[in-house]
């Protein structure tokens, strides 16, 4: 499961629909509805919040903004409750650790997506404000995966 802390904008079409898929499966982790991933560390900054399901919400309506954006239609009824416009903070560190492996998906998956990206300054999304530190202790770089 991969919740972006970057701006949807930056996805390529395969990476957005995903985007939309794992948000909606977080949603119904976050709402005790499955037992897989209960305990998927990207969803402990949702849960940090005072209502995590406006978090999550929050986080899902700015992925259907950008994919209407494209002309896309992902179905916004699938998003249980109304965004609370919440902020979240995320590191400086993981904010370049995502970037970079945005960029080595990219390069091999859409290469068309990857020249305009590696062009560009990385965007937050929506609701993320960025913060000095490192990579957040949530998440495991795909190095330590592989181990």
């Amino acid at each position: 499961m991969r919740l972006w802390s970057l701006n949807p904008l930056h996805l390529d079409r395969q990476g957005l629909s995903a985007l939309w898929r794992e948000g909606l499966l977080a949603q119904k982790i976050l709402a005790g509805e499955t037992a897989g991933y209960r305990h998927h560390p990207q969803l402990e900054r949702f849960r940090a919040t005072a209502d995590s399901m406006a978090a999550i919400a929050t986080y899902l309506t700015a992925v259907a903004d950008e994919a209407a954006a494209r002309g896309y239609r992902f179905d916004r009824d699938r998003i249980r409750t109304e965004p609370t416009g919440v902020r979240l903070p995320v590191t400086e560190g993981q904010v370049a650790y995502e970037w970079r492996h945005l960029l080595a998906k990219l390069q091999i998956r859409s290469p068309k997506v990857y020249e305009t990206a590696v062009a560009s300054r990385p965007q937050l999304h929506p609701m993320f404000d960025e913060v000095p530190g490192e990579i957040e202790p949530w998440e495991r770089p795909v190095s330590e995966r592989d181990q």
